[in-house]
C-alpha cells in the first residue's frame, strides 16, 4: 500500500518552481497531487506523479536535488470530521505524522490524503485493521 512520492529541493528564488514543473510537463509527466513546504531560503516540493522514477531522472538532469520517498494514500469521507476520524486511529496508537496533504478525487465523494509517518508499516497495519481505505498506486493514478 505504499506509494512513491517525489520530493524536490527548491531554492526560494524566482522561477525555480516553474522550471521544475516545466521540465516534467515537457516529458509528459502528470502531477496527481502536490504540496510545498517552504522557508525563506528554500522549499520542498512533494508530488505524486505518473512516473516517479522518470520524473526523478528528468529533474536531476535539470540540476534539482530529488528524492523518492514512500508514503501512504488513504480515502476519507469528504465531510467535516472525515480526516479527524481517520487520524484518530494513529493518535490512539501514538503514531507521529511527519507531514500530510490532500486532494479531492474527481467525483468529489472522497478526499484523498497523502501522509508520511515515522513508521509506515505500523501505520498501514493500524489503518487496515480499523477499516480505513488505503489506496494503491493504481488507485491514485486512476483518480
Amino acid at each position: 500500500m505504499k506509494i512513491k512520492q517525489i520530493s524536490v529541493f527548491l531554492e526560494n528564488k524566482r522561477g525555480r518552481l516553474y522550471e521544475a514543473l516545466k521540465a516534467l510537463a515537457e516529458q509528459e509527466i502528470n502531477i496527481r497531487a502536490l504540496s510545498i513546504a517552504d522557508t525563506s531560503e528554500f522549499g520542498i516540493l512533494r508530488m505524486i506523479v505518473t512516473d516517479p522514477e522518470k520524473a526523478k531522472e528528468i529533474l536531476e538532469k535539470n540540476e534539482f536535488t530529488v528524492k523518492l520517498t514512500n508514503v501512504i494514500a488513504m480515502a476519507v469521507k469528504d465531510k467535516p470530521g472525515g480526516l479527524a476520524e481517520a487520524l484518530k486511529h494513529l493518535y490512539d496508537s501514538n503514531i507521529n505524522i511527519e507531514y500530510i496533504y490532500a486532494f479531492v478525487e474527481k467525483s468529489g465523494q472522497k478526499a484523498v490524503v497523502v501522509l508520511r509517518t515515522e513508521n509506515l508499516d505500523k501505520t498501514i497495519s493500524i489503518l487496515q485493521e480499523k477499516g480505513v481505505t488505503l489506496l494503491s498506486w493504481d488507485d491514485v493514478l486512476a483518480l
